[in-house]
């Protein structure tokens, strides 16, 4: 009888995971489709016969190399920085002890509940009067520091023995070494956890970029494929390998870390 309960079991989440793929599987299978087979009725789920000349299309005449470029770099640089401030401020509020420092934490949380459409227009108009408009830093400076980063971090920077800080000012070391040195080697799981999000984060962001961008060389891949699909609503084939290339990096780049991302999320919600 258990084993009975666990093979029903195993079929609901096979059906679940059948159901959730199957749309994925047929975007992949519909890139490769020769021009109109994935409009006709009914539609088929495999080609019947293999082509490449969307892919070879989308770099070769709509310049999709660029936008690529423009995405990877965005999100390279966003997590880099954000990883940099989000770990400081949230070791910051762990283990130092200043002035207001549980106001100022509470303060953000609180924040958190604020939708980021509200946010949007005074941020606009501030990067506008610095003249970041239709620049890489337009993008990159709101990504900085996010308040769901420091608290991630803070979380698990928690967990981390005042010992051995104490014993690493004892050695002499100064408080950017403390840092360097021991805490960002010790939060690496969750590090990499909020690597992730930020990543693919910035990665499928389209609101701001859109608004932010002016000048089409400066569009991600969501804003690109967007006005794509505007241009050639009628190419199925070629929008589907289009969100082929645009969802393929955070795939593979979350089945490599998968592990990490894991135990970070673990980890993190476990500390006090």
């Amino acid at each position: 009888m258990k084993q009975l309960g666990r093979m029903v079991l195993y079929v609901v989440l096979i059906l679940i995971a059948g159901v959730a793929l199957a749309p994925l599987v047929w975007m992949l299978s519909a890139s490769f489709m020769p021009s109109g087979q994935a409009s006709s009725f009914p539609p088929p789920f495999l080609p019947r016969q293999l082509t490449w000349e969307h892919y070879t299309s989308l770099f070769t005449r709509l310049n999709l190399a660029r936008y690529l470029f423009n995405s990877a770099f965005l999100s390279v640089s966003v997590t880099v920085i954000s990883l940099l401030v989000n770990s400081m401020a949230g070791y910051a509020f762990a283990k130092y002890r200043f002035r207001a420092r549980d106001s100022m934490l509470k303060f953000l949380i609180t924040s958190m509940v604020i939708p980021a459409q509200v946010t949007m227009l005074p941020l606009f108009l501030m990067l506008n009067r610095m003249g970041f408009i239709n620049t890489y830093m337009g993008v990159i400076i709101p990504g900085m520091a996010s308040i769901f980063g420091i608290f991630l971090i803070r979380q698990y920077a928690l967990s981390i023995p005042d010992s051995l800080i104490e014993a690493a000012r004892i050695d002499g070391a100064g408080d950017f070494r403390i840092y360097w040195s021991l805490i960002l080697p010790l939060c690496k799981p969750i590090l990499i956890t909020l690597a992730i999000f930020t990543f693919m984060g910035t990665w499928n962001d389209f609101l701001w970029p859109l608004i932010v961008m002016t000048d089409d060389s400066m569009y991600t891949l969501p804003v690109a494929i967007a006005n794509l699909s505007g241009e050639h609503v009628q190419d199925t084939e070629l929008m589907m390998a289009g969100s082929v290339i645009t969802i393929a990096p955070v795939l593979i780049l979350f089945a490599v870390v998968q592990k990490y991302y894991i135990s970070g999320i673990m980890a993190g919600g476990l500390k006090e």
